[in-house]
């Protein structure tokens, strides 16, 4: 029988990257509550195929990386896809530097494969961890962070010229 206390410590340790996933692929506060609930929902219906093969950490940014994606193709066949909302991206980016703000935007225009691949980078997971919850190779990972990066500084320095 699973723990529900040890369900609930280990959630507990790694809510912040799941509300940082969840932010990056939807912006109103009720759909992040909801999407929060269904990753514990996931997680918790999961929960007993946990082997520990990887830290808990990965596996669940795996499971909530999977149920955002779901929740985002139910939502792109219900409805076009809302445009950030500047006040709203203003608002959760608050305490970050211009810079920071700027940087999240640039993320937040990429695909959902390499929003994902620089996520798990700058929460400091190795091309292998990456290549584990997104299915890539490891040397894809690697590619891929180079090319962002590229296209990132790029747009970067054209938005900041202006």
């Amino acid at each position: 029988m699973i723990e529900s206390s040890e369900f609930e410590r280990l959630i507990d340790q790694n809510k912040g990257p799941v509300y940082k996933v969840i932010r990056l692929y939807v912006d109103l506060d009720e759909d992040v509550a909801d999407l929060y609930q269904e990753v514990l929902i996931q997680a918790w219906k999961s929960f007993g195929s946990f082997k520990g093969a990887s830290k808990f950490s990965t596996w669940l940014y795996r499971v909530t990386l999977n149920t955002v994606l779901t929740y985002r193709c139910k939502e792109d066949r219900r409805t076009e896809t809302r445009p950030i909302d500047e006040r709203t991206h203003r608002a959760v980016e608050a305490e970050n530097s211009e810079q920071k703000e700027l940087l999240w935007h640039a993320i937040r225009e990429l695909d959902e494969l390499d929003r994902a691949v620089v996520t798990l980078h700058f929460d400091g997971y190795d091309y292998g961890e990456i290549s584990a919850i997104t299915g890539l190779s490891a040397s894809n990972v690697r590619v891929r962070l180079h090319r962002i990066k590229k296209r990132i500084t790029k747009k970067l320095r054209l938005w900041l010229k202006n």
